[in-house]
């Protein structure tokens, strides 16, 4: 398995003050510590974790301090290597194995009312009937509506080992009576294809969250719907994929490539070159393509975007990415922890790395704030590439390694519409709250809306809905400052559009409202109508 995960861990100092320590005490301690250390074979890990053991003055949690240890070890070699507690493991694992074991919806908490914002589709959920909507009010016959419940202890009661149940009693709009379900726990699918969408004739729309174990088998169907809908030209939204499978990006890349191209090789100092081509099997080789990647897209995510391209195959749209070139590996210890350690470099096809600096003593979870602080997030000229690491592709145009990929059309931040009052109101969750309140009392009328498409063209928010945000806003003490308020009325407007789409139409939904503001998409469309 390889995938990515960063984390910032303390320096493990302890260890070596213990030994400065123990240098400057009494010959007779002396003799006990070295006896005890001559009595173990193992490293000196070993040896000073059973001197902590037998001879530390105070009682010691043996297990705590060695997950520290191993942490402040791997530290020391790359963001991307970490260690994963055993109870940590299955959770970690589950956005990439594309499923998770429980009942298969997702849930909103709104004033202790739990509301069922969307129901899973091939879960156990869907299959007996549950809807967006339902108000779940018991949990195995124990109420839990006004009981200040928290996400954590949703979750925890409705997931669970398959084949097991669990009972639900939910309140669904215009039925008195409460209903029961008895739902058998399952594998529920975890969709990484959050959209996939005719946005024009001829043009496709396709975006992807993360490249899980069934990522490829999601966009080959996606690819395949919007072909018979008479795609010409793809975007591919790769804004935000912190990346995941390296198989899977490798199979994505291909259906772009024609045969025999190079789509990355990887290479460490105990992993031999391997190279990964395209076969001639892909299902979009011709028609016009645009990638879109910011500072959140990574590892697999820029693979692809390498990849596009190097090869000259289309067009990279958006901000510079992430910058993650290493490959890690999974390794299941003895006490079911796992440890992901990097093993090798990836390269794009014109051999550049992608991987940005991290050592040298240079804070690599800052860099995204100094790209800001640099206005390399709203200005292009402020992208600081490096002139040594120049390639070119066959075109002959210009492309850069060390640290992400540079997109060929670059797209600032859009920062105009945010004020303090816009990030508290999404912040504290009174605009999120506000729209399910409304989904769940208008969920009769908006029914007229019979596709995405209705909603997006005909609907409007009703006249009160932004007196009564900031109404709500005021209840929790927000501020309302009129300066603020007018910069950034039209995009919460846009929000709350949006959200009222997701809890009807599901991701693409939301995707589909927004789009109509997004800079990035904007300027794809028009570069596919151009040319």
């Amino acid at each position: 398995m390889r995938q990515k995960r960063r984390f910032n861990f303390a320096q493990p100092v302890f260890f070596s003050l213990l030994l400065l320590i123990g240098m400057f005490l009494g010959f007779k301690f002396h003799v006990e510590i070295g006896s005890l250390l001559r009595s173990k074979t193992g490293n000196k890990i070993d040896q000073i974790f059973n001197l902590v053991d037998k001879k530390y003055v105070d009682t010691v949690d043996l297990k705590k301090l060695e997950s520290e240890t191993i942490e402040g070890m791997l530290s020391q070699l790359d963001p991307h290597s970490v260690y994963i507690p055993a109870e940590d493991v299955k959770k970690s694992n589950e956005d990439l194995e594309g499923n998770f074991e429980g009942i298969g919806v997702e849930f909103f908490i709104v004033k202790d009312t739990i509301y069922v914002v969307s129901v899973i589709p091939g879960g156990p959920s869907e299959k007996l009937g549950i809807k967006a909507g339902d108000k779940i009010v018991k949990v195995n016959g124990k109420i839990v509506a006004g009981k200040k419940i928290k996400n954590a202890e949703v979750t925890g009661s409705l997931r669970g080992p398959s084949n097991s149940f669990v009972k639900i009693s939910v309140k669904r709009i215009g039925i008195a009576k409460l209903i029961d379900f008895n739902i058998q726990r399952g594998n529920v699918p975890l969709n990484s294809l959050d959209a996939a969408y005719m946005a024009a004739p001829g043009i496709g729309y396709i975006k992807i969250n993360t490249f899980a174990a069934t990522t490829y088998d999601e966009f080959f169907e996606g690819i395949t719907k919007l072909k018979k809908q008479g795609l010409k030209s793809l975007i591919l939204d790769l804004r935000g994929n912190p990346g995941g499978y390296l198989s899977a990006a490798i199979m994505i890349a291909d259906e772009f490539l024609t045969a025999k191209k190079l789509i990355v090789y990887t290479e460490g100092k105990s992993s031999p070159k391997k190279e990964d081509f395209a076969t001639a099997a892909g299902n979009f080789e011709k028609g016009k393509l645009i990638v879109l990647v910011d500072e959140g897209s990574a590892s697999a995510s820029e693979i692809v975007a390498g990849a596009v391209q190097d090869w000259d195959r289309g067009i990279i749209v958006g901000r510079r990415s992430f910058g993650k070139g290493l490959v890690q590996e999974q390794a299941l210890l003895n006490d079911g922890a796992s440890l992901r350690l990097t093993i090798a470099r990836y390269y794009t096809p014109t051999g550049r790395s992608i991987q940005k600096p991290y050592q040298d003593g240079l804070d690599y979870s800052a860099d995204l704030y100094n790209r800001m602080r640099h206005g390399e997030l709203t200005n292009a000229d402020s992208i600081n590439n490096d002139a040594q690491k120049q390639f070119k592709t066959p075109s002959g145009k210009i492309v850069y390694g060390g640290g992400g990929i540079t997109p060929d059309v670059f797209i600032p931040l859009d920062t105009s519409a945010y004020s303090a009052y816009y990030s508290q109101v999404v912040a504290e969750g009174i605009l999120s709250e506000l729209c399910y309140q409304f989904v769940d009392n208008e969920r009769l009328s908006l029914a007229k809306y019979k596709n995405v498409d209705a909603f997006v063209r005909n609907f409007n928010l009703p006249a009160g809905f932004m007196g009564n945000l900031l109404k709500n806003a005021s209840a929790k003490n927000i501020k309302y400052v009129a300066q603020e308020w007018f910069r950034s009325e039209k995009a919460i407007r846009l929000q709350a559009k949006a959200l009222i789409a997701r809890q009807l139409f599901q991701k693409e939904g939301y995707y589909r409202v927004m789009a109509s503001n997004d800079p990035a998409y904007l300027k794809s469309m028009e570069l596919l109508h151009r040319n």
